[in-house]
Order: structure tokens, then C-alpha cells, then sequence
């Protein structure tokens, strides 16, 4: 199986939402935090993101995260390495990432 860009469907891109302490304060401001494919472009991330969510992306920006040291005893892994991409959503666009009850 090839892990080519172009046989990923556009939900296999984005994996999930990062949510932290600082990543829900920059709700406030439209921006969100999502961990995605490490071979996909902000193109390509942009069309999933406008395709799942129904919204319209005004930037985006990305980042790798190189994988950090894990020790778990006398025994020293790695973490994996993943993508990060901060999307910046129109004035009138929001995402709902929080179910009410």
C-alpha cells in the first residue's frame, strides 16, 4: 500500500483536535488547533477542514513536531512524530468542538 497524499479521503487528514489550556483561549480569537497527516499540504488541509466543517478558513499555519525522548523505566522510546496545523477561521465562522447537554 502506497502512503501517498492522494489516496487519503479528506477525514483521513485531519486526525483530531488539540485541546489545551492555551489551545481553548485561542477559541476565542477563531483560531483552532488540529494534529494532522505529516504528508499533507495546507491545501489539501484547508479543502478537508472547509469540507467537514462547513466553515471558511482565512490562514493557515503548520508545524512538525520532532518526536521527544519517553522513558518509561530503564527503557527509552520516542514519541511520534505528527503535524500541527493552527487554522484561522473567518469573522462569522465557528467551530463546534464542545457538545452541550
Amino acid at each position: 500500500m502506497n502512503n501517498n497524499i492522494e489516496e487519503l479521503t479528506l477525514i483521513d487528514i485531519i486526525k483530531y483536535p488539540i485541546l489545551t489550556d492555551k489551545t481553548t483561549q485561542m477559541i476565542e480569537d477563531n483560531k483552532y488547533y488540529f494534529a494532522v497527516e505529516v504528508k499533507a499540504k495546507k491545501s489539501k488541509i484547508k479543502q478537508a477542514i472547509e469540507e467537514l466543517f462547513k466553515v471558511k478558513v482565512k490562514k493557515i499555519n503548520t508545524l512538525r513536531i520532532k518526536p521527544k525522548k519517553k522513558r518509561i523505566g530503564k527503557y527509552i522510546g520516542y514519541k511520534k512524530i505528527y503535524k500541527k496545523a493552527i487554522i484561522k477561521l473567518h469573522n462569522e465562522y465557528k467551530i463546534d468542538l464542545f457538545v452541550d447537554n
